[in-house]
């Protein structure tokens, strides 16, 4: 018989003895680990319900995610894997800031000029064509051609329908026909020397150019970073002191930039020139040189006068002061028709 029937069939046992685990004896430990399971189920199913909840609204409310926005994602991606662009930084504008000099670049200006004027007329002047004329050189060969018959008033005339440094030279050459040769080549260098100074006397300017345009773009320079730093020292509260003072030396240093751009041409100009006259003229000295034998057969016998004419060395000027005339013979005496002889002192002889 079961024992809850037993039970009831014995009243006279309490309730404890019906239940004797409600006395001092414990349940079985399996019992108790099902029901401490049971609880943590019921107590996780219940704290997951509001997020449930939560994540289903958001659910319902996002909009479906299509193809092109994935497209969209990757393409971003790939873009930020680039590296930025660099900004390019903005041009300088010569003419502003030539004109951000100041007054300094007043004088610059003027010696730009005179370079540009000097160089463009001493290159016109210095053509071999100016200087040794090809028409000149032509016919003074050929009177030269041979040395011994070479005609002095011939080359002079050619010299006269020619001007130019060469027939200056020549001419002076000519003009001492009669003399040592020694003397004729010594006219002929002197008389090339004069002449290349002459031509080269604008060159110098060049030179002084070339010198001075610097001196004067570092002297606007020194006085811009003067007054670079002096305005430093009271600035507004919206700019800072570097940025003040870089604005100011970058607008010092535009005297600096316009005054060597001016003496750099200069320099190359000058030393061009200076070589060109050296190179024309020695040409000159070396056709006087060569024209010079020419006159030595008529050293101490003919000369040329100022119309271009061989005259005898006594006769100057085309006749003008010949040489004196003889003495005329000494007076006779009335008694004795003897020559009146006179002594050493000038008093007349005693008779005898």
């Amino acid at each position: 018989m079961p024992d809850f029937i037993r039970g009831l069939s014995h009243p006279a046992r309490t309730f404890d003895e019906r239940r004797p685990w409600m006395g001092g004896d414990r349940p079985p430990r399996r019992r108790l680990m099902l029901g401490s399971f049971i609880v943590v189920i019921f107590a996780a199913w219940l704290c997951g319900i509001p997020e449930r909840h939560t994540a289903l609204g958001q659910g319902e409310d996002e909009p479906a995610i299509n193809a092109a926005d994935i497209q969209a994602v990757m393409n971003a991606e790939e873009a930020s894997d680039q590296p930025p662009a660099v900004a390019e930084p903005s041009g300088i504008d010569m003419l502003t800031l030539m004109l951000s000099g100041g007054r300094f670049m007043i004088p610059i200006g003027l010696m730009s000029l005179l370079v540009f004027t000097l160089a463009v007329e001493r290159m016109l002047s210095l053509r071999r064509g100016k200087v040794l004329p090809r028409r000149l050189v032509r016919e003074l060969r050929g009177l030269a051609d041979p040395i011994e018959a070479f005609d002095p008033p011939k080359a002079y005339q050619a010299c006269i329908e020619n001007p130019s440094p060469t027939s200056s030279v020549i001419g002076a050459m000519l003009m001492r026909t009669g003399q040592p040769l020694g003397e004729i080549e010594r006219t002929a260098t002197e008389t090339i020397g004069r002449e290349a100074d002459r031509y080269a006397a604008p060159v110098r300017w060049l030179s002084l150019a070339a010198a001075a345009t610097p001196l004067m773009g570092l002297l606007g320079t020194v006085w811009g970073m003067i007054v670079a730093f002096h305005e430093s020292t009271s600035l507004s509260a919206d700019r800072s002191r570097s940025e003040q003072l870089s604005e100011g030396i970058y607008t010092a240093l535009v005297t600096t930039l316009a005054g060597l751009a001016v003496a750099i041409p200069a320099a190359i100009f000058a030393q061009f020139l200076e070589n060109r006259i050296a190179k024309l003229f020695h040409a000159v000295e070396q056709l006087a040189f060569d024209l010079a034998p020419g006159l030595a057969r008529f050293d101490g016998r003919r000369r040329l006068n100022i119309d271009g004419d061989l005259v005898p060395m006594e006769i100057v000027d085309g006749g003008r002061g010949a040489t004196p005339p003889p003495p005329p013979p000494p007076a006779r005496t009335a008694e004795t028709g003897a020559p009146n002889a006179t002594s050493g002192k000038g008093k007349p002889a005693k008779a005898s």
